[in-house]
Formats: structure tokens, C-alpha cells, sequence
């Protein structure tokens, strides 16, 4: 079984770059399924999700060439073979439900068996449904299996997300795309990773306004071309290294930060009493690992992002008073508490709500990553703890951290990676 095994208490210094963000190259992978030329990704963060998304669209008869020395990788969908995504391959990943919509764009027809993934609630794929009904797909359901047709074509349409969800907001912008006519999306999700979609989709030749805000306007054409993109940062990884820092001590800049997709985890932080510096290149942290309570709540953005809700419970296990942390989006993810609370935190749950009283010092034990956030914040937790914490289930991890070991190590953390 493979270990990190983390000596804490060394105050972390230096600078670490963000790579792509996961949240937006997932999409875009699928998104390249659209394009009847090539397209080429650059900077594609080492991600065990990036090489499962890879999979299901190679699958599907995309040609996937990567070049790993630049960190590109090229996609050919001219010729689409399949419209089935394999079982064993989407149960890895909830994110290959992605490619129900340039399917059903580029073929009429996609057949996709219920997506896995973190098991942090429910995620219905209601949503996604529902929508591209509106779109004129019919629906069918039996056997573990999703088939959506839509022989005659999609057709535009007006389309009210009952929540702002990512993955649907995402999944119907591919789909209406080419669809014959205008889709306008209502309560559309607002996250920097649907508006990094889109600017790649119009790079192709779509018409689709809106990004950014809760109404997207799509106006659909015949045909999409390859084209050449740079993903953003990933606003979620940059978030982790600012709370490791701020929990271990010391003075780091994470390069290629965009405080814009960080406002909130920047305000508690410096709520919390952390000195915080922002630029156009990054964002710097000062710590001497003594902060204070603070209270978040998760929203969709530009609220409190979930992604970050773990590790800033891990944040708040050493801070002094009484913190509290209110999950509104997924309805089970606070299964990291356990795993806390073996290294000497002080959680309480009531619903939706860990209630965190502050301890002066964590401790290092054996604990488990139970999904890819928990994982990273349980690093976070081993950094700062006394003594030795060895983290295992380390493939949650992988899905989501290019080079975590390697980026904590050149800050000056004592962490490795082993085979016991």
C-alpha cells in the first residue's frame, strides 16, 4: 500500500506553481469531441482524472496523441466510432458524464452508464437530463445505463437549472452548441471553469454569450473547429498550498494564483489573522501558525467553494476559539472529520454543520484519504502536526494533485512517498 508519510512541524518557504486547473480541463477534453479538425491543450496538469477522461473519448474513437515533455496533448475527433462510454471507465470518474452532450451534438444518440466518482452525496444527473429533454433528446434508463437520442437533430430551447449546477450548466452549453436554434440556460453556474469552456468553444466558431453570469445565451452553428488553448490555474490546488502554508508557518508564494477565483478563501484567511498579499502574478502568504476562528459557509460560486471546504476545516482545527463550517452543496462531505479528529481535533456535527473548537497542537497518526479534498487536507493537517502522519488511500489524492509530494518538498516539507 502506498504511503505519504509527512514529519510536521516544519514551517514551509519558497515558491510553488499552480498547474491547469482539473475542474476545467475535464470539461474541455470532452468538449475537444466537438471539434471536426484537431485541437491542441497545453500545460495538461499529470492527473489520474486527465488520463481517465483521455480514456472514455479514445473509447469513443477520438485519437489522443500527448506529448509529455511539453506537456500537451493533441485531440482528433473527426472520426466519432462509438456513442457508448465503457462501464469500467466511467465508474472511475463522475466527470466522463461530460461527454453526453458533444455526443448527442455530434451523433444524435449516446449511451453512458450512472457516473462514479467521489463519494461526497448524491450529484443526480437529473439536471443534465431534464435539460437535454428541453433539448428534444428522449431519455431511457434501465440496467445502470443512461441512452439519450436524438436522431432529428437538437433543438434550441429555454432551459431553467433547478440549482447552478457545474456539470449540467456544462453539459448542456456542449450539447446546444450545434443545436439548431437558440438555448438561453437560466440559474447557469458562474464558475471560472465555465467560463474558461466557453472561451475554448468560441475559439472553435461557437456563438455563446454569458459566461460568468447565471443566464448563457447560445446561439447554435453547424460545424466547430479545433483549436489551440491554455487552461486556466487551478484555483482549487492554489487554495490548498495557501491553507498548508498558512497552517505550517513560514512565507510562500504560489505563482500563477488568480486571486479573482479566490476572494473568498483570501477573506478568511485573512480574517483568521494570516497576512495575505496579492499581484498579478500570484499570492503570497506570511504565517506563524497562529490564527484565529472563523466561520464559512460552502456556496456556488462566487460564494465559499466546497472544494475547499476540508481543507479549511483542517485550517480551523488549530485555530484559537470556536470555528464553525456549513456545508450547503454536497450532503456527505464531511467524512474527513473522523480521520481529523484521530489526529487530536476537537468536531462536532449537528446536520449540515461541524461545529471546530481550536486545539493548540495536532498529532501525527495513520489516516486515510476518503476522498481527493480530504486527502489534501489531511496533508495540510500532517504538515502542521507534531510528530509523524502517514496518509494512505492516496489514489483519491492523485485524481486531482500534479506533483503534490514533489511542489511540498521544493517548499521544504519532510514528506515522501512509499511502498510499505
Amino acid at each position: 500500500m502506498e504511503k505519504l508519510i509527512i514529519n510536521g512541524g516544519k514551517p514551509l518557504n519558497g515558491r510553488v506553481r499552480v498547474s491547469s486547473a482539473k475542474n476545467a480541463v475535464l470539461p474541455i477534453i470532452a468538449a475537444t469531441m466537438l471539434a471536426s479538425t484537431p485541437s491542441r491543450l497545453v500545460e495538461v496538469p499529470h492527473l489520474e482524472d486527465v488520463h481517465t477522461i483521455c480514456e472514455v473519448i479514445a473509447s469513443l474513437g477520438v485519437k489522443v496523441t500527448r506529448d509529455e515533455a511539453k506537456e500537451e496533448i493533441i485531440f482528433d475527433a473527426a472520426n466519432i466510432t462509438a456513442t457508448e462510454a465503457p462501464y469500467e471507465l466511467v465508474r472511475r470518474m463522475r466527470a466522463s458524464f461530460l461527454v453526453m452532450g458533444p455526443l448527442l451534438a455530434r451523433r444524435g444518440e449516446a449511451r453512458i452508464s450512472l457516473p462514479g466518482g467521489c463519494a461526497i452525496g448524491s450529484r443526480p444527473i437529473d439536471l443534465h437530463l431534464k435539460a437535454f429533454e428541453a433539448l428534444g433528446a428522449t431519455i431511457e434508463m434501465g440496467d445502470g445505463y443512461v441512452l439519450a437520442t436524438a436522431p432529428e437533430g437538437l433543438k434550441g430551447n429555454q432551459i431553467y437549472l433547478d440549482f447552478p449546477s457545474v456539470g449540467a450548466t456544462e453539459n448542456v452549453i456542449m450539447a446546444a452548441s450545434m443545436a439548431d436554434g437558440k438555448t438561453i440556460i437560466e440559474n447557469a453556474a458562474e464558475e471560472p471553469e465555465i467560463v474558461d469552456l466557453v472561451t475554448y468553444l468560441n475559439s472553435m466558431g461557437a456563438d455563446i454569450r454569458g459566461a460568468g453570469t447565471n443566464v448563457i445565451r447560445i446561439q447554435g452553428v453547424k460545424e466547430l473547429k479545433g483549436a489551440t488553448h491554455t487552461v486556466i490555474p487551478d484555483r482549487i490546488e492554489a487554495g490548498t498550498y495557501l491553507i498548508a502554508a498558512a497552517m505550517a508557518g513560514g512565507d510562500v508564494y504560489v505563482e500563477n494564483a488568480l486571486s479573482e477565483h479566490l476572494k473568498p478563501v483570501v477573506a478568511k484567511l485573512k480574517e483568521a489573522g494570516v497576512r495575505v498579499e496579492e499581484d498579478v502574478d500570484g499570492i503570497r502568504v506570511v504565517s506563524d501558525g497562529k490564527v484565529k476562528a472563523v466561520d464559512i459557509k460552502t456556496l456556488p460560486y462566487p460564494g465559499f467553494p466546497t472544494d475547499m471546504q476540508a481543507q479549511f476545516m483542517a485550517f480551523t482545527t488549530i485555530a484559537e476559539g470556536t470555528s464553525t463550517v456549513m456545508e450547503t452543496v454536497f450532503e456527505n462531505r464531511f467524512m474527513h472529520v473522523d480521520e481529523l479528529k484521530k489526529m487530536g481535533a476537537q468536531i462536532r456535527i449537528e446536520e449540515r454543520r461541524a461545529i471546530v473548537d481550536g486545539v493548540a497542537k495536532l498529532k501525527g497518526t495513520e489516516v486515510r484519504a476518503t476522498d481527493l479534498r480530504a486527502g489534501a487536507a489531511l496533508v495540510c493537517a500532517g504538515l502542521a502536526a507534531e510528530g509523524v502522519t502517514k496518509v494512505t488511500q492516496l489514489s483519491h489524492i492523485d485524481r486531482g494533485y500534479d506533483n503534490l509530494v514533489g511542489k511540498l518538498k521544493g517548499l521544504g516539507a519532510d514528506i515522501v512517498r512509499v511502498d510499505e
